[in-house]
């Protein structure tokens, strides 16, 4: 009457996730799209020396969409000048290293983008724990504020 209670668990989560997003910072976001590549690649990775070649496809797919319709689409190449050109340089790699993975079989590609996937997630998270740079500016006495 109801359903499975697989649904239902599956519809909460899915809100869930979907709330998660809509209040998330432009920062955050770019770290769930690390997190979903991650996983995508590590369910690939278990997949593949499971010998299921259909989830395999599936998720290495997924990890390749995350790269390509997320990071990379995300990137601002006029506001991060060198920094997002090498960006999309090593995104456009990393894809084409998982395409290459799925063709072959090939578990040390997989866990080299598991690597690089783990390594700019780690990155991008202590560039958003740091503080805000603060310009450089001269104190200014409150009694010089007030006396003009």
């Amino acid at each position: 009457m109801f359903g499975s209670p697989n649904r239902g668990a599956s519809s909460y989560a899915k809100v869930g996730l979907e709330t998660s997003v809509v209040a998330a910072s432009p920062h955050k976001l770019i770290v769930m799209l690390f997190d979903g590549a991650l996983v995508a690649v590590l369910s690939g990775l278990m997949h593949m020396k499971s010998g299921n070649i259909p989830e395999k496809g599936k998720a290495i797919s997924k990890a390749i969409q995350i790269i390509d319709n997320g990071l990379r689409a995300s990137l601002d190449k006029k506001a991060g000048g060198q920094i997002a050109e090498n960006l999309d340089s090593l995104y456009e790699y990393m894809s084409a290293r998982l395409l290459a993975a799925n063709l072959k079989n090939d578990i040390e590609i997989m866990v080299e983008i598991q690597g690089l996937l783990t390594e700019l997630r780690e990155t991008w998270n202590a560039i958003g724990a740091a503080p805000a740079a603060i310009p450089d500016v001269a104190p200014v006495r409150i009694s010089n504020l007030v006396s003009a």
